[in-house]
């Protein structure tokens, strides 16, 4: 399963997926780039999930900054309690996560874990325990690493108070709670939505998109009244998971797994996880986080964060359901799922199967031939007017692909996952019809050049 990883690796900067950070420069760990198609890639599924929230009429939605006063960390806990387990090797002094070593000889260890819970687990396997950069079997002791990344922003003297860049944007959303009920379209129970950049002070970046220091969120915050939250958690729990039908993800892929170590503000927290090429990994996480953010902040800001409710005249802190799932994650996910090699009319190809609202290029038109100046010049026409009629579709992506024969585009567009292949040939001079190519099933038909963006419509819908 590590090859197929490697192999997608390869694909996606081959074609222009992703690429790593500063790579003319060796590279710089866990960041990463998107090329032409994963920009495309990444549109299509933020707009797939605003749309999800769009379906509800009390979402709000939200951009809120990177940077935030200092005390916004400390109020939320991040500043105490954001940290993972670090421990270094003595012979190579290369740095760990000691939760992740434990893995690797078959221990389970959760990353929420107190420093003494995994301390003592630390050291009962430590004879185990092998330096996967040198082989030697010495480590120091675990120490808690702060998650937060630190900038200098605003600190011009030593001494001046650190600034974080943000470890979430659920905080953008809470310390926005009041302004937004504040503009009179929204009360509770109501959600705030919002897809940002997060940073995370990772210890050891690792498994491409999977695990980075600069990433993206889709994040929403539900506030309900207290004593509902119980049945909005599970409400969202359920809707959370059938949301990946829409993405095309096999339901076998997908599993819950509830945490049995709550981070400081949870209450209660199930991650919906994958079956990545490496083993299960979270994706999504569906948490309870009660009052705690809205009531850090308050006692933090001296801002009053209750809600009055004038239905049933009583006042109340609004618990909070949370739904966060990472872009980068899905991505990852999308692209591991769609990946196939097979064999089609008797030459084997690789062959990304994504669902057709996902494909970053939904349709690519091809004269048959290169040198012929009247297929030519009809294949751009068709071109031109597919790619007008689709305008106002903004995930419609068309491409023009000339280069090489036919066989050689149909296996390009096929590892980019392009679900039609739209192709101008001779008959199309005689009767104005042009012939469409499936991808998963190689089968052609022939359509009307004036029907083309009514068929593409039906078909993405």
């Amino acid at each position: 399963m590590e090859n197929q990883m490697e192999k997608i690796i390869s694909l996606a900067k081959r074609r222009g997926f992703v690429f790593q950070g500063s790579e003319i420069y060796g590279g710089f760990a866990g960041t990463y780039d998107y090329g032409p198609l994963g920009v495309a890639m990444h549109r299509n599924v933020v707009d797939i999930w605003m749309g999800a929230m769009r379906q509800h009429d009390n979402i709000a939605f939200l951009d809120s900054s990177i940077f935030t006063a200092p005390r916004v960390w400390e109020a939320s806990g991040h500043v105490s309690g954001f940290s993972d387990p670090l421990v270094v090797c003595n012979a190579c002094h290369t740095k760990h996560r000691a939760d992740q070593l434990l893995e690797a000889i078959g221990i389970q260890a959760d990353e929420k874990m107190s420093d003494p819970e995994i301390n003592k687990l630390f050291d009962a396997n430590r004879k185990k325990l092998i330096c996967p950069m040198c082989g030697k079997k010495d480590f120091g002791q675990v120490s808690a690493k702060s998650l937060l990344a630190t900038s200098t922003l605003g600190a011009f003297e030593q001494g001046d108070q650190l600034v974080y860049l943000r470890g979430e944007t659920a905080q953008g959303i809470f310390i926005n709670y009041k302004n937004v009920l504040e503009t009179g379209f929204y009360s509770v129970p109501f959600g705030i939505a919002q897809v940002g950049k997060v940073f995370r002070n990772e210890i050891s970046p690792r498994q491409f998109l999977f695990r980075q220091r600069e990433f993206e969120q889709m994040e929403m915050q539900y506030f309900v009244r207290p004593k509902d939250a119980p049945a909005a958690y599970e409400t969202w729990k359920e809707e959370r998971m059938n949301y990946y039908d829409i993405l095309g993800v096999k339901k076998e892929k997908l599993r819950w797994k509830q945490h049995e170590h709550l981070v400081f503000y949870a209450k209660d927290a199930w991650d919906i996880e994958y079956e990545y090429p490496f083993g299960w990994g979270e994706l999504e996480g569906v948490h309870y986080r009660g009052d705690y953010d809205l009531t850090q902040h308050q006692k933090f800001s001296g801002v009053d964060m209750s809600f009055y409710d004038e239905k049933t005249k009583e006042r109340y802190i609004p618990h909070v359901v949370e739904t966060s799932v990472g872009v980068d994650r899905t991505i990852l996910m999308l692209l591991v799922g769609a990946y196939y090699e097979d064999e089609m009319n008797g030459e084997k190809r690789v062959v990304l199967r994504f669902a057709p609202r996902i494909a970053p290029i939904k349709v690519a038109v091809f004269p048959l031939v290169s040198n012929k100046e009247n297929i030519v010049a009809k294949a751009r026409e068709v071109y031109k007017s597919l790619k007008l009629s689709m305008l106002h579709i903004s995930s419609f992506m068309i491409v023009w692909d000339d280069n090489g024969n036919i066989g050689k585009r149909y296996r390009r567009q096929d590892e980019i996952g392009t679900p039609w292949c739209v192709t101008i040939d001779y008959q199309t001079l005689e009767d104005n019809t042009v012939t469409i190519r499936d991808r998963d099933t190689g089968k052609q038909k022939r359509h009307k050049i004036e029907a083309l963006d009514e068929y593409f419509k039906k078909m993405l819908a």
